[in-house]
């Protein structure tokens, strides 16, 4: 209704300003017809400029009328007697119907540009305000306050799938609207409300990653689009930052937890000694019965292992931390496996042992991280199967070394297949036996370190074996 007013009195003001040049041309000022046809094209130029086409056509209408009725002989009627004269009154209204629709054009196209650049220097606010926003702070309020602010919106809502999250910025919020922001993100769709709220899925290629709601009806599709993918990329900004602080404290916290164990290593040295060197002399010594000396062994023996274990410890957290070399050289494959298995004699439990390495097999690699490696894939095969079940190592060459370790007494689930060389992740059927979760994951950052791979197929039928591939020339990736 209001727009029909406005409309209305455009109208007027445009019938009042050619009824002004009717007036002056007409009583006041004698001029011939030519001047006062162009004078009506200009009062319609300005008219179609500074309005629309609606108003220019019916002021061209309304001055053919007048130019005919002041002007054109018989003056004083709407008929023309002579033949040039309906030429000339044609022609009129064509260059004033012409004229006013390019004017009414040129207009719109200016305006479509200036939209354009006011959308483009607000775009580039949105992102500008997005790459400096502070981390740490709540990202879906953080995106819909700045969104708020570069369009200066009533509202706007913002979800974060992955953490199911909805914020609202702006004059007004919407939170029952929620629902619908989580749905749009579900579907991956566009969503127009009847009250004007807009909303749309973001996504991450063709993955929906969550939804922003828009309440206006003046942004165009591509602005909408655009925003929604800035909105998706500070997503993406956030989690890598999220994912690097994470990857950050990590390496940090396994530094820490490396140069604490090294201290302690470093303090249990000077008792292992002593206690070693005192095992070691009532091994040997000759007064000492054979009772004491049988005991003397064992504690001998369980020393060694403890030393052992306090610096398989130390490396391996310093392998997690990043902070190791790897130094290749050939070993034969058969002395590597027969020293790592005789660290577990009294640890077998009934276990069956079948090793399966061809004579002569040769292997390029680092000698201490490769026996790290096999010593923890044998002690997770022993940890996870039950006693008389078969550990098998089998190794096999084509191109590369496979080295394989299986044990017929434990499956992995299916669902937890991929997540078991995660460091400190622990299945379902681990959790009431120590570890820490960090084992397969050393093993397979050896193996990358060698430029090879650790593979894993486990079913009822065959059990569960790892698999340590180990490139010719042990090259480092």
């Amino acid at each position: 209704m209001e727009q029909r007013i406005h409309l209305a009195g455009r109208m007027l003001v445009s019938l009042a300003a050619l009824g002004a040049v009717t007036a002056v041309y007409a009583s006041l000022v004698l001029v011939n017809p030519t001047t006062i046809a162009l004078s009506y094209v200009v009062v319609v130029l300005l008219i179609a400029t500074r309005w629309g086409i609606v108003e220019s056509t019916v002021a061209s209408l309304a001055a053919v009328l007048c130019f005919n009725f002041f002007f054109l002989p018989p003056i004083g009627t709407l008929t023309i007697v002579d033949p040039q004269n309906w030429i000339a009154l044609v022609a009129f209204l064509l260059t004033a119907m012409v004229a006013s629709q390019l004017s009414v054009r040129a207009r719109q196209r200016n305006v479509e540009a200036l939209a354009r650049q006011r959308d483009l220097e607000r775009l580039y606010a949105l992102s500008r305000a997005m790459l400096l926003s502070e981390a740490g702070a709540s990202l879906p309020g953080t995106i819909a306050r700045h969104i708020a602010d570069a369009f200066e919106l009533e509202a706007v809502g913002v979800y974060d799938q992955r953490t199911d999250v909805v914020s609202w910025a702006g004059r007004r919020e919407l939170p029952e609207r929620d629902d619908k922001l989580r749905d749009v993100a579900r579907r991956g769709v566009t969503l127009h409300d009847a009250s004007g709220l807009v909303i749309v899925a973001t996504r991450l290629g063709s993955v929906p990653t969550g939804s922003v709601a828009l309440l206006t009806a003046e942004l165009s599709d591509p602005v909408l689009y655009s925003v929604a993918n800035l909105t998706a990329i500070a997503f993406e900004q956030a989690r890598g930052e999220e994912a690097a602080a994470q990857a950050e404290a990590a390496r940090r916290s396994s530094e820490l937890r490396a140069t604490v164990l090294d201290a302690l290593a470093h303090e249990f040295k000077t008792p292992l000694t002593s206690m070693k060197a005192a095992s070691s002399e009532l091994v040997h010594s000759r007064s000492a019965s054979d009772r004491d000396r049988e005991l003397a062994a064992i504690v001998d023996e369980e020393l060694d292992r403890f030393q052992a274990l306090v610096t398989d410890a130390v490396r391996m957290l310093r392998i997690d931390a990043g902070d190791f070399a790897v130094h290749v050289e050939r070993h034969d494959l058969n002395a590597l496996v027969a020293s790592t298995l005789g660290v577990f004699e009294r640890r077998l439990d009934g276990h069956n042992l079948a090793v399966g390495v061809p004579r002569g097999m040769m292997v390029d690699a680092d000698r201490e991280l490769l026996g790290l490696a096999l010593r923890q894939l044998v002690d997770n095969a022993l940890k996870y199967s039950s006693p008389g079940a078969t550990i098998e190592i089998q190794a096999r060459s084509n191109g590369d070394v496979d080295i394989t370790v299986r044990n017929s007494g434990s499956t992995i689930p299916e669902k937890e297949q991929t997540r078991v060389l995660e460091r400190f992740y622990r299945g379902s059927h681990a959790r009431n036996i120590p570890g820490t979760g960090m084992g397969l994951a050393i093993v397979q950052q050896i193996a990358v370190a060698h430029g090879g791979a650790l593979t894993l197929a486990s079913s009822p039928d065959t059990g569960t074996a790892f698999t340590l591939s180990l490139p010719r020339g042990g090259r480092r990736s």
